[in-house]
């Protein structure tokens, strides 16, 4: 199966993320856009495993003693660069607490066999990805959340993909979608439809206070 670990959202974060795509997916009709639902704060992406590594990668996490974290979801971006977008997300304010649970969840998962992460841990929410040159589903999109930024490529150059969007955007204020502190994190799997990635939660893991 394929898995992931993750932070859900606040409904209320999930609605106003919503509601803000509504009001700006016209202006990048040819964009993938990620549903609402698929959103999460990714902190590693694991990959395919089977049961056995599953559940052993389900003890590593839950040996993690990790302190609550508060995030403040607002403002917007582009990746790599806004002139040579290939992704547009929204921002994630945090403490250094968010980027400290990614590490240890790194760790440990390590001490199992599943590859380190070799970039810097960088939260932000896609919302939207260049389209191939056709209007695409938002049900077609299989990408909820990244942990690191994509890296610039050889294709990547100046581009038009997300002008009238970057347009639009540049007339309104700084969007704020709202403040939550998450008190758990969890192992996703995700499975493939028709109507593009599902995910599941399969483990369940608390944040406390640490003294």
């Amino acid at each position: 199966m394929r898995i992931f670990v993750a932070l859900d959202l606040m409904s209320e974060i999930r609605q106003r993320l919503e509601r803000f795509v509504e009001g700006v997916e016209n202006f990048a009709p040819q964009a993938r856009w990620v549903r609402p639902e698929s959103l999460h704060v990714t902190l590693k992406f694991i990959g395919e495993k089977n049961g056995e590594s599953v559940e052993g990668i389900k003890q590593a996490l839950a040996s993690i003693r990790a302190n609550p974290v508060v995030l403040n979801f607002r403002g917007y971006g582009f990746f790599p660069t806004p002139k040579a977008a290939r992704v547009f997300w929204a921002g994630i304010e945090t403490g250094p607490e968010l980027a400290a649970l990614a590490r240890q969840i790194d760790e440990a998962t390590a001490t199992i066999g599943v590859v380190r992460e070799d970039h810097t841990y960088s939260p932000h929410l896609t919302l939207a990805r260049a389209g191939s040159g056709r209007t695409a589903s938002r049900k077609s999109v299989r990408v909820a959340a990244n942990s690191g930024a994509p890296h610039w490529q050889k294709s990547d150059g100046a581009n038009q993909r997300f002008a009238r969007l970057q347009e639009k955007l540049d007339s309104l204020p700084t969007p704020e979608f709202g403040t939550m502190t998450a008190r758990d994190f969890f192992l996703y799997e995700s499975q493939l439809s028709r109507d593009g990635s599902r995910y599941t939660k399969i483990g369940q893991f608390a944040l406390t206070p640490q003294d």
